[in-house]
């Protein structure tokens, strides 16, 4: 790999906080899961991206590393038990995630809602931030949910980060997001962008074969939805089962990318080879182009 993918290994003062809070509440992160490249610098930064609905994808992604299978049946105790391990962490900026759990009525909405209420009742000042699947045949139902939660939230000024990763361009739908409509999972974030209270976010990895157009139009579709957030990350291959990298991006790139996405109106932009959907979430999105750092 180029000399710019850097992974730290994790050796920081808070790295085994984070690990005895995530191990004890019985927790599933994205971080471990998905072999995310990042996880020892957030780790030992004291910061995770939780996983609900277990470790199990009813969906076969041809980027991703969580594994696919039956999931298990709903825990009614996990929204409890993040809140025990938020507080643990001391977290004022929470991402929450979830697998594809397309088994459920619901999608697993319920359980995104149920966990947004509990962590506003024990802290209504907290930022928290969704990374949702597209609630195939659901989505109205995920939405009024989340928007019943926000209606009884005692702080009104506190708004919601809604996050669904577009992940790539349409002519790589069929190879890396079989089971994904582009259109679909742009009507979602279409939806949450016009709601009350609510940023939209999405996320593209490069390296699996688009050209710049097409990363273009991506882009213009994701602004014209209303998308305000947006981060553009290298797919790195987590392991032999999945999709070889086509091209390894340069940070140059990067830094023109994140250029014509703030000339497109994106208010918050994070570009770079070690970029991940929810990576610095909580920062303001006009620091250093991490690309360059």
């Amino acid at each position: 790999m180029p000399v710019w993918i850097r992974q730290q290994l994790g050796m920081g003062q808070s790295f085994g906080k984070t690990l005895h809070a995530i191990q004890s509440n019985q927790l599933n992160t994205v971080c471990e899961e998905a072999c995310c490249p990042n996880r020892g610098e957030c780790w030992s930064a004291g910061t995770a991206t939780i996983m609900l609905l277990g470790d199990t994808c009813t969906r076969a992604c041809g980027f991703c590393s969580v594994k696919t299978g039956r999931p298990s049946d709903v825990d009614a105790s996990e929204p409890e038990r993040v809140a025990r391990a938020v507080a643990a962490m001391g977290l004022r900026y929470v991402v929450l995630t979830s697998v594809n759990r397309d088994d459920l009525p619901d999608g697993g909405a319920g359980i995104f809602t149920q966990t947004l209420r509990r962590l506003r009742e024990q802290d209504s000042t907290i930022g928290i931030e969704f990374l949702t699947p597209d609630f195939h045949r659901c989505q109205s139902q995920a939405i009024n949910g989340v928007m019943r939660v926000l209606a009884s939230d005692t702080v009104p000024g506190i708004r919601l980060v809604w996050g669904h990763n577009m992940e790539t361009v349409p002519r790589l739908y069929r190879r890396a997001r079989k089971a994904a409509d582009y259109s679909r999972s742009l009507g979602l974030l279409e939806t949450v962008a016009a709601l009350p209270r609510i940023e939209a976010k999405s996320a593209l990895m490069l390296g699996l074969g688009e050209t710049r157009d097409e990363i273009m139009t991506a882009l213009r579709d994701l602004r014209n939805a209303g998308v305000q957030r947006i981060a553009l990350g290298q797919y790195l291959r987590p392991s032999l089962k999945q999709l070889p990298v086509t091209d390894y991006i340069h940070p140059s790139i990067f830094l023109d990318y994140e250029q014509e996405a703030r000339r497109m109106g994106f208010t918050w932009v994070k570009a770079g080879p070690m970029v991940r959907s929810s990576y610095h979430a909580e920062q303001p999105g006009h620091q250093k182009n991490l690309s360059t750092e």
